[in-house]
This record gives C-alpha cells, structure tokens and sequence, in this order.
C-alpha cells in the first residue's frame, strides 16, 4: 500500500481532525497493557482496520520511534495524527490518547478515589486481559507480513532471545539494530524490486532542523534558568527526564524519581503510591508526570499537573520532527530497505517477547483468565470484530471474573 501525499487542505481538514481525535481517544480509554501493548492497539486500529498506512510502513515507523529518545508509543501516536491530519491531527492524536489516563492520576494525586471500589478493579483486570488478545492478534499479523521468509522468521526469533537476555530499553534497542545489520547483510534479495511505502508527514526540512536546534536549546538552557523560578525548576526537571530516556515507560522512573523524590519535593510513599495507581489506567505511562506535578510544592496543582505533562513529552516529540523530514530519502536507499526489512522482523520479535511479559504475565494469572484472553483473540482474529467491541466484551468479563 503506498500512500498517497496529502493536499494542503486534507492535512488540516477539520473532518480528518475529528477523525483522529475521536480514534484516539477510543484508545486512550481502553489500551491498557504499556507501550508494547499500544503499539498492538494502533496496529489493530490504524492498519488492519482503518488502513491509514500499510503494515510496512507501520513497523518501520515504530523501528524509528524505538530508536529515539522519549515515550515510543506516544511518539508513534503523533507520528499517525501528523500522516492523517497534519500538525492538528498530531496535537489531537496525543492529548486524546494521552488525556484521559492524566486526568484520572491528576485527580488521584489531589484526592478523588477514582481508582477504587471491587467494580473499577474488575473492569481493569478484564482490560489487562483485553491487552493480551490485542498483542497477540498483532503479533500474528506483523509476523505474517513481515517474517514471510526463514531468514526474517531467524531474525525475528534472534529478537526474542535478545530481549530476553538484555532487559529493558538496551535489549529492544540491541535487537533492532542486529536484526537490522542482519538484514543488510541477508535481505538484499527479498529488497529487490520491492519499493518501499512513502509516508508524506507535514513536515519541511526547515522546521525539523528547527525542532532539532530547539530540542539542544532547551537542554542546555533549562538548567541554566531552573533557578529563577519554580516553575522552571519543574519544567527542567521533567524534561531533562523525557529528553534522556530511551524506551520511555518504565525506564523513565529512576530519572523522575531522582529529579523529585532526591530533591525534596515529594516523598517516597508519594512517589510509590502514583506509581501503581499509574499501573491502573489506560494509556502511555509518562502520564504519571501529572501525578507527580500535581503534588509539587509551590504551584497549584493543575499548573503543576499541566507543566509536568507538557514538558515530558515535548523533547520525544521535537526529535522526532526533528527527523521525519530525512526518513524517507534514507529509507527508498537499496541498502536501507534491507536494513529495514532485517529491523522489521526484529519490531516483530520484540512484539511477541512483550507478549509474554509484561502483558500475558501481568494479566493471565489463571484459567479463567486465560480463557477470557483467547476469547478476545478469537473474537479478533476468526469473527472479525473491531477492538472497541472486544474491550468491551472482556472487560465485562473481568468484572465476572472479578465477583
């Protein structure tokens, strides 16, 4: 599927704005299961079922978003915005996926028992569980389009290994660079022939040059101002925490722990007490940021909130601007496709290692559990019905299964 470039007035169409908006928060409801899981749930929604971009096309946007600094998924959430509905869409598609989980934690932090009562539980049980079928179902897609060959089902497999040995952000990252390297050394012929699908962003070279320049202006000038004020302070703080982690999720909680736990700011209970109530709601985890901002002494609450959210997420998503406008020149390259191809099936790897922990593992503690997970995958896979409907459909579920 190549995708065709947008006009100027479809990129800002009101109708494609809405559009993305309302995807977005469908999923910012509903995806529980951390950044691995979201991936399976945009893939799910914006490929097999609205075919915004094709399946290639998709896992090497997510290979790029692994590569950069800040919140993979997220970054990949804008990414999608910004290709359907130019830089409208991009905005949507990250405070619609990202709103709803802020909110619950912002109200958390200030008191408001949203996260309680046997009901609430077993709604979020049944939606970890949801996360299972969703990945799974994602999994057996991408590796269907992706490893058609043994060569790509070894890189795939190398991938598994190499996550399971090197946890965390290093293993994910390890593993897409090998399999790419692999990939150019053994892809070349499945490459030939095969052109790669453009994907035309709203972006000019000029404006991701500016975003890279602004990016190193932020981080070298916010901790030379951090000292005029409190609210500098925070907003240093919590982007200096987003611009250096690579992964995002849960990576990034030694950094924010260091930045206001060490500093005095708020407690360790505090800051343990957020953490798993973030374990609790939909969504990318950074959105633990409101939470925490949300306690900062010195600043209203909200503003604090807002301010944290905000500067968490900015330097991920001015990297990747930053770089859009060059991705497609690098990846029509013959080199560079079998790159990809080796980098793809290595995406797809680390997909099904996330299958297994921390989505299976967190979510099919039982019989029951395990039952209601092969449900939703059957439900997706052999009777074809769109996702909302299966989260709906397990999340009940949970509930019973929770009684």
């Amino acid at each position: 599927m190549s995708e065709p470039r947008p006009s100027s007035d479809t990129a800002v169409s009101p109708a494609r704005i809405r559009e993305v908006f309302w995807a977005f928060l469908a999923l910012g409801l509903t995806s529980f299961g951390g950044p691995v899981a979201h991936l399976g749930y945009f893939r799910t929604e914006f490929v097999a079922r609205r075919q915004w971009l094709s399946e290639k096309a998709y896992a090497d946007l997510v290979a790029l978003c692994q590569f950069l600094p800040g919140p993979a998924s997220s970054q990949v959430g804008f990414a999608l915005g910004l290709l359907r509905a130019g830089p409208w869409g991009a905005a949507m598609a990250w405070l619609a996926f990202t709103l709803p989980s802020a909110l619950v934690l912002a109200l958390f932090a200030m008191g408001a028992a949203v996260l309680d009562g046997p009901m609430a539980s077993g709604i979020i049980h049944g939606l970890k569980i949801v996360a299972v079928a969703i990945v799974a179902h994602a999994v057996w897609g991408m590796a269907h389009n992706l490893c058609p060959d043994k060569t790509r089902a070894g890189i795939a497999l190398a991938a598994v290994f190499a996550v399971a040995m090197v946890s965390g952000p290093l293993g994910q990252v390890s593993a897409i660079v090998l399999g790419g390297m692999v990939g150019l050394l053994l892809c070349r012929e499945s490459a030939q022939g095969e052109l790669a699908d453009s994907l035309h962003f709203a972006v000019s070279r000029k404006v991701g040059l500016i975003s890279l320049g602004l990016f190193v202006a932020l981080l070298v000038l916010l901790p030379l101002l951090a000292g005029g004020a409190m609210w500098l302070a925070v907003v240093d703080a919590f982007y200096r925490s987003g611009a250096l982690v690579f992964g995002g999720g849960h990576v990034v909680l030694p950094l924010l722990e260091a930045e206001v736990v060490q500093s005095g700011w708020i407690t360790a209970d505090e800051f343990l007490t957020g953490y798993g109530a973030a374990q609790a709601v939909p969504g990318p985890l950074f959105t633990f940021a409101a939470y925490l901002g949300a306690l900062l002494p010195g600043l209203p609450s909200v503003m604090g909130a807002v301010l944290a959210l905000l500067a968490i997420f900015i330097p991920g998503f001015l990297l990747l601007v930053g770089v859009l406008p060059f991705w497609n020149r690098f990846r029509q390259w013959g080199s560079a496709q079998a790159l990809m191809r080796g980098a793809n099936a290595a995406v797809v790897g680390i997909l099904g290692a996330a299958l297994y922990d921390p989505v299976w593992t967190s979510a099919v503690v039982g019989p029951y559990e395990f039952a209601l997970a092969l449900t939703g995958f059957l439900l997706l896979t052999v009777w074809k019905l769109p996702a909302w409907l299966v989260v709906i459909v397990v999340a009940l579920g949970g509930m019973v299964i929770a009684a």
